[in-house]
């Protein structure tokens, strides 16, 4: 396969790459597992939890690891409940054999985010999560620690998503100043463009009372990861309603479901991706799954006024978040070439047009 540009590759590239075998797995792709700019990978047969998460380091491969820490061994075959509290390590079904020039970045899919799963994907001799190096040969692996409900899952499947990229892709301050003045990056709140394109919260909401976000409910019943619109949200949320001075303390240990003030476009020619974690803006995590594709919020695939959904969770103090507050920093990257569907085009995107959403495993009310 012959990759003429840098950036991001497009779902057309990662279909060739399966072809000339830089992706494989025993299983084919399923539909929907290839996005306009990311692969969903799936869960393989066996889930071992250990004892700590960990990182292989230089020439050191995760199963060695596995030997080490391995607690005992679960069958996904028939699906399995990952209790909270407790870290799991699941060989995934694709492997890859990297060319030189195309490295890889990971991260949890939305719906995993939002269900507070903290998902990573770890490689042999790996030195970050999240991160496969250029020519990379060998296995990925997922760790998966629910924080907050307790998960089924199986064979198959899918809570993290990973992106190729050829060379460096990151668009720099200036020219996203001039993408905003002619396509519109961000619209509706405070609109800064510096490290990226800055959000800020919402917590006005539509007035005194409405809805502004949701806290997630402690010793909650079990969510199948697989299964959409199967579950009330008010037996896992408590709904947040606006009550005077549009702000909210964030308690330590606590999981939040909160939204952008601004609303977010990615234009067909570009990715986005959420900082996570951001120390300049306070000490709380914000967005554990941070792919935006091409075409999120793009008029032109449904998307007008697609807002960005806010995964928090505090660090180690309470924390006060105030209306209009930036909370995170969305890095643009140019796409290697322009996908041939959108995000949200006709191919089952679930936030496409979002405001406060919750995952799709819950009753949209």
């Amino acid at each position: 396969m012959t990759i003429r540009h840098s950036g991001i590759l497009p779902a057309h590239m990662i279909e060739a790459l399966f072809e000339d075998g830089a992706i494989m797995s025993a299983h084919p792709p399923v539909d929907g597992q290839i996005q306009p700019a990311s692969l969903d990978l799936r869960l393989g047969e066996t889930a071992y939890r250990v004892r700590a998460s960990f990182l292989p380091g230089p020439h050191v491969s995760v199963a060695s690891k596995l030997d080490a820490l391995e607690l005992h061994k679960i069958s996904l075959t028939d699906g399995a409940v990952l209790e909270t509290g407790c870290v799991y390590i699941v060989p995934l079904q694709e492997s890859l054999a990297l060319p030189d020039d195309i490295s890889a970045t990971a991260n949890p899919k939305s719906s995993t985010g939002r269900l507070d799963v903290f998902t990573r994907v770890i490689a042999d001799g790996g030195l970050a999560f999240d991160t496969v190096p250029s020519g990379y040969h060998g296995p990925l692996f997922a760790e998966i620690s629910p924080l907050t409900f307790p998960i089924l899952a199986r064979f198959g499947s899918r809570l993290s998503q990973i992106r190729f990229r050829r060379g460096s892709s990151v668009i720099p301050d200036p020219d996203l100043k001039e993408i905003q003045a002619t396509q519109t990056l961000v619209s509706g709140g405070n609109e800064r463009i510096g490290g990226g394109v800055q959000l800020s919260i919402d917590l006005e909401g539509d007035g005194s009372g409405s809805l502004v976000g949701y806290r997630a409910k402690h010793h909650s019943g079990l969510i199948d990861v697989d299964l959409t619109g199967a579950q009330d949200p008010l037996d896992y949320w408590e709904p947040i309603h606006r009550r005077g001075a549009p702000e909210l303390i964030l308690d330590p240990n606590e999981f939040y479901i909160l939204v952008s003030q601004e609303a977010v476009h990615v234009p067909p020619d570009f990715a986005a991706e959420m900082v996570p974690f951001d120390p300049l803006v306070g000490e709380f995590r914000v967005h554990y799954a941070g792919f935006f594709d091409p075409g999120f919020g793009h008029a032109g695939a449904g998307g007008i006024g697609s807002r960005a959904v806010l995964e928090v969770r505090s660090h180690d103090v309470p924390f006060i978040v105030e209306h209009g507050q930036t909370v995170g920093r969305l890095v643009y990257e140019k796409m290697a070439e322009r996908p041939r569907r959108l995000y949200g085009d006709g191919i089952g995107s679930n936030y496409q047009g979002q405001a406060l959403k919750l995952s799709k495993h819950f009753i949209q009310k």
